[in-house]
């Protein structure tokens, strides 16, 4: 574990005006990953010790931290994160808590995967954030309810060690642990308040599921699909186009900036592995003055690493989900998609089933991960 922006101490009171105008922050390398404790995946925080102040839920919210300085409640300042209350000693004597004492929070992965790096933000914190904070992670299958999860013969893996954070910051932390986690545990040392956590990684799906399911959307996110690069994010991030679910408005999807030359802009991506590919959705929901005026497919086969053409140019309407059945089924194991000129997909959707050497590989990928 190195920490890529490290922070400590408290940020200044506020003063007024925009509250992030002295917010501590930095380009971390690993935030162009999935955030595996999206919302959206299915992440939520299952249980927390305390949560006297503010709710454990915030934590996970998609939109950065929201500062107002009037809102107060029946507790003391309401703050957009996780807050516990101050901790105590045992007695007049021993006032202070002692160094074992934290207070932690449980988080189900939105999608089990290798996490990479993890940012603990401390936004609008800026006299009441934890001294230090430590991630702790673990792989579990179904669904374990909180006791499962805390029973002592779980055994946790550090990601992050106790280490001392910064007020009102962007803590990150990059992580080098080559295993596949289902759950995390966020120690805040001793009490205090966090505004978000971010994990990002790599999907890491369970092998056994998608071959039971036979055909799935083997470009979807939530199945170990990724986004390799794109020409364009401007507006919004080409990973939006394998998120779950439909769009729900128009930020929502993926949405280029207005090109002024005569190329076109595009997404390149990566199958959880090596598919036959029988049908194709392209999704340009809550885009109707800028969604893509035409679209094109082509699939690169893994075995020859040639590339050859699934769907030709063809017109897109706005706001319209579009469905396209193959007349043959393609294999590969990346796709592209060119938009001419520019504007934006919603959602694309690649329905099809893994292969018999995809379903090898995937398999042997898990159990190196410790699934």
């Amino acid at each position: 574990m190195t920490a890529t922006a490290h922070f400590t101490g408290d940020a200044n009171p506020y003063g007024g005006g925009d509250p992030y105008a002295d917010y501590r922050t930095a380009d971390h390398p690993f935030t162009h990953l999935v955030d595996l404790a999206d919302r959206r995946l299915g992440a939520g925080v299952i249980a927390a010790n305390d949560e006297f102040f503010a709710e454990r839920e915030n934590l996970l919210k998609p939109e950065p931290a929201h500062f107002d300085p009037e809102r107060f409640g029946h507790k003391g300042k309401i703050m957009d994160g996780w807050e516990t209350r101050r901790r105590r000693g045992a007695s007049a004597e021993r006032p202070h808590p002692v160094d074992q004492d934290h207070d932690w929070a449980l988080i189900r992965l939105g999608a089990p995967g290798i996490v990479r790096g993890l940012v603990v933000d401390t936004a609008h914190f800026r006299g009441n954030y934890p001294q230090a904070v430590s991630v702790e992670a673990v792989s579990l299958p179904g669904s374990p309810s909180p006791e499962e999860l805390l029973a002592p013969d779980v055994k946790w893996t550090t990601l992050v060690p106790r280490t001392a954070v910064g007020g009102h910051a962007a803590n990150g932390f990059a992580v080098d642990v080559e295993r596949r986690f289902t759950h995390l545990r966020l120690n805040q040392h001793p009490d205090g308040g966090i505004a978000r956590l971010r994990v990002y990684g790599e999907v890491a799906p369970d092998p056994a599921w998608l071959t039971a399911l036979g055909t799935f959307d083997v470009v979807a996110l939530e199945n170990g699909g990724r986004v390799e690069d794109a020409s364009d994010r401007f507006y919004s991030p080409a990973t939006n186009t394998i998120q779950p679910g439909r769009s729900h408005k128009m930020d929502d999807g993926w949405e280029t900036r207005r090109r002024r030359d005569r190329g076109n802009d595009w997404i390149h991506y990566h199958l959880v592995e090596e598919a036959d590919i029988r049908a194709v959705e392209i999704d340009t929901a809550y885009l109707k003055g800028n969604a893509a005026g035409w679209a094109r497919l082509t699939a690169r086969d893994a075995e020859t690493g040639d590339w050859t053409e699934l769907l030709p140019r063809t017109r897109l309407q706005p706001d319209t989900d579009h469905r396209f059945v193959l007349p043959d089924a393609v294999r590969a194991d990346q796709v592209r998609i060119d938009i001419f000129p520019d504007g934006g997909i919603s959602r694309l959707r690649l329905f099809g089933s893994l292969t018999e050497r995809g379903t090898a590989r995937l398999a042997a990928r898990h159990a190196e991960l410790g699934g």
